[in-house]
């Protein structure tokens, strides 16, 4: 996540587990803010509520700046820190339902890049393809947690199968197993609306 001649994660993240330099540590919320926002909104389906988990994050990660070990990568720990919160979250939405996990704020940031195109669509177009988006937000919150996580690694964030499983703590052909049923759920949730 660091551009040519720039410090990396790493080197940000040992001067804050050090020094608890307010610089780096900024920098490295600049630079994975919006990421991890994307995740925790994505797993949680709520916006507002995956703003506060990643800022949550962010707060565990600098309260834990300690327990940082350098042999690993930044973006490892991170990750693995904001998918912990946010299955805790989803943990005690099951024990205390706040409403369903179904409702989404309407927000284009979770609209996968491939179901817009590039061209300026027809407001028919841009329609069908904010409702298709909308049915593909529905049916990812219906999957389980674990399924949900895989997906939205790999197909959002663009880690490959090895980065996922290392932030879970996984096999990596968990990771692919899970995927494969994954995206066969989808399939069936999908298909309803692909007949219609």
């Amino acid at each position: 996540m660091t551009s040519a001649g720039s410090i990396s994660d790493e080197q940000d993240m040992w001067r804050v587990k050090n020094a608890a330099d307010p610089d780096a540590f900024a920098c490295l919320v600049r630079r994975w803010e919006q990421p991890i926002q994307r995740l925790c909104a994505r797993m949680i389906g709520d916006v507002h509520q995956g703003q506060d988990l990643a800022q949550d994050a962010f707060s565990k990660v600098f309260v834990r700046r300690h327990d940082y070990e350098p042999t690993g990568k930044f973006s490892t720990w991170l990750w693995r820190i904001a998918i912990n919160l946010c299955h805790d979250e989803l943990r005690r939405r099951h024990r205390r339902p706040e409403g369903s996990v179904l409702q989404i704020a309407d927000n284009s940031e979770f609209a996968p890049e491939e179901s817009i195109a590039s061209a300026e669509p027809g407001a028919d177009e841009s329609l069908a393809a904010l409702e298709r988006a909308e049915q593909v937000r529905r049916a990812l919150q219906r999957l389980p947690e674990h399924y949900r996580s895989v997906v939205i690694f790999r197909h959002y964030e663009g880690l490959k199968c090895s980065e996922i499983a290392e932030v879970l703590g996984i096999p990596e052909g968990t990771v692919k197993s899970r995927m494969a049923e994954a995206l066969t759920r989808l399939a069936v949730l999908l298909k309803p609306q692909d007949q219609a």
